[in-house]
């Protein structure tokens, strides 16, 4: 019972952070949505420390769905992300159980369901586009982001690591987990810790992440906005979300 215990209260302590992150950038729906899982966390806790059922009928975890675990994570870190980071944002700061292996297929599942009815979600999780137009690998983003964002050129994966890095660290209410990931992100910017042991100041992490940026936000933005203006011109609805097809996409189709 202990290890369940300690795996509700991480799942509530993360849920009602979300929840006040939530109501101070004021996404209302958000919000709805992770008040009703800390809800059902909170019975759940209830109920096994009372004993009230017997272990084959206690209720499950509550866990918000693999994809919008996805979404929370893009959505704090405001750029294009591959899962191993989007899975540590989820154990960071919403107190998550994202596996980098369950997002292995969940692209290819956004895809099927947008062809099958388009625009049918309010979201979905789609692939960033490469220079060529087609389906970045392992990067993850939101439909509900301009192709600007969408898009990755020569410099987008230092920049977005760069966005990235700013969102992590001015985030609050984070545990040790927390700290960890961003000693992870500080220790590949430099100017960002003082060489000491203890962990790197936020306020310095940003500053020296915006530095940074200024040296290539501009080469960045420009390359970014012909490529946006190329996939606007040259691809279909689906394809601006998932990429064009390759030849050894075609390739393969074919082979099946």
């Amino acid at each position: 019972m202990g290890d369940r215990l300690d795996e509700l209260e991480r799942r509530i302590d993360g849920l009602r952070a979300a929840v006040r992150r939530a109501m101070r950038a004021r996404d209302g729906a958000t919000a709805r949505v992770l008040r009703a899982e800390l809800r059902s966390a909170e019975r759940a806790w209830d109920q096994l420390v009372s004993g009230e059922q017997s272990p084959a009928k206690r209720e499950p975890l509550p866990l918000v769905t693999v994809r919008e675990q996805v979404h929370q994570g893009l959505r704090l870190l405001g750029a294009t992300a591959q899962p191993r980071l989007i899975v540590a944002v989820g154990d960071a700061f919403f107190g998550g159980t994202l596996r980098s292996d369950r997002l292995t297929s969940l692209r290819r599942d956004e895809e099927r369901s947008f062809r099958s009815s388009p625009f049918g979600r309010p979201y979905y999780l789609c692939a960033a586009l490469t220079d060529r137009l087609s389906a970045a690998r392992g990067l993850l983003t939101l439909s509900t982001w301009p192709l600007e964002r969408r898009v990755v050129g020569p410099l987008s994966p230092r920049v977005d690591f760069l966005t990235c890095a700013i969102a992590v660290a001015g985030q609050r209410g984070g545990d040790e987990r927390a700290v960890r990931l961003l000693i992870r992100m500080a220790r590949n910017i430099p100017g960002a810790t003082d060489g000491g042991l203890g962990p790197p100041d936020p306020e310095r992490v940003i500053a020296a992440a915006r530095a940074e940026l200024r040296v290539h936000a501009e080469r960045d933005t420009r390359d970014r906005a012909e490529l946006a203006r190329r996939a606007a011109a040259q691809l279909d609805d689906a394809a601006r979300l998932f990429g064009a097809a390759t030849l050894s996409t075609i390739t393969k189709e074919k082979a099946k």
